[in-house]
């Protein structure tokens, strides 16, 4: 039987296991794939622990991990047209993708362009779509200052990267070890922590004209500080509570296929990197999630699933 990565309750990583699972069949709106990738994301290990999506109810366990995948097309469900059996294609899963079968929903799928990998594409309809929601979200002119907030993550580098491709002037915010990584993204890097405002007026005196944040709290707080027109702040790294209190907004997800051929479009010329920098198999699909969850990552995490 395939094997899939699941979580059997809430809780921590106690409640995780590799099992047996029976190949999934897809519905109305859903592909089938054989899996060659999936993404590591921290929604996944906090989702175990309880996290909802809004509208979304109570799972059904066992539970399968990862939100975005890229594999092989085995079957459509009824509805689906534009792909077919033999397809490489990548998109935001239906059920999770931790597993050698998944599935993808179709209206959140796209076709894989020959020049981006499987390892690459499976990086890009979580944190490359986030990313490129929020920079069109500001719509900041060309030539203007961005600041990221936490750009030494996946959905960090990939906004420094889609934002310079939109020809804008970028700011990232990571800590001192991931200095090199930041520059070599083309940002202006900036240590993280206390006094950050400060460190930022003190790197661009001009100022800047928009953040991009991922990392909330205290951070969106003093990032706010620096913008003038605070309709020009978005975060994916707090509640919306506390983002409309300093008067901005949080990502609006656009969550389609057009938003996943942009970004493929984006790495397919160069101009988006996923960088993935650690890839496990499936069977360490838990030592995997612990790079993430620890907060040790550097880019991207990927689980390859062989043929």
């Amino acid at each position: 039987m395939p094997k899939a990565y699941v979580h059997t309750r809430h809780g921590g990583p106690e409640t995780e296991a590799l099992i047996d699972l029976d190949r999934p069949r897809p519905g109305p709106g859903e592909i089938l794939i054989a899996v060659r990738a999936a993404g590591v994301n921290p929604v996944d290990w906090k989702l175990r622990q309880g996290f909802r999506r809004p509208g979304e109810s109570e799972p059904v366990f066992p539970r399968v991990f990862g939100s975005e995948a890229a594999g092989v097309v085995q079957e459509t469900g009824p509805g689906v047209t534009g792909f077919a059996a033999g397809d490489e294609v990548f998109g935001s899963t239906a059920d999770g993708g931790y597993a050698e079968y998944a599935l993808l929903t179709a209206a959140v799928s796209a076709h894989k362009p020959a020049a981006v990998s499987f390892r690459d594409a499976a990086t890009l309809p979580v944190a490359a779509a986030t990313a490129y929601d929020g920079v069109r979200q500001l719509d900041l002119p060309g030539g203007a200052t961005l600041l990221v907030t936490g750009a030494g993550g996946g959905v960090g580098s990939a906004a420094v990267q889609i934002a310079r491709a939109f020809g804008l002037h970028v700011v990232g915010v990571a800590s001192e070890g991931k200095r090199d990584f930041v520059e070599s993204l083309g940002a202006v890097h900036v240590p993280s922590g206390p006094d950050l405002a400060e460190r930022v007026r003190a790197a661009v005196p001009d100022g800047i004209d928009g953040v991009y944040d991922l990392v909330g709290d205290l951070v969106l707080a003093e990032a706010a500080e620096l913008l003038k027109d605070r309709s020009k702040l978005v975060t994916a790294g707090s509640p919306q509570e506390a983002v409309a209190a300093l008067g901005g907004a949080p990502v609006r997800r656009a969550r389609t296929a057009a938003v996943l051929e942009a970004v493929a479009d984006l790495a397919a010329r160069g101009a988006l990197k996923p960088h993935v920098t650690r890839v496990f198999p499936l069977e360490q699909a838990g030592q995997a999630l612990r790079t993430v969850e620890e907060g040790h990552a550097l880019g991207k995490v990927v689980i390859e699933v062989a043929e």
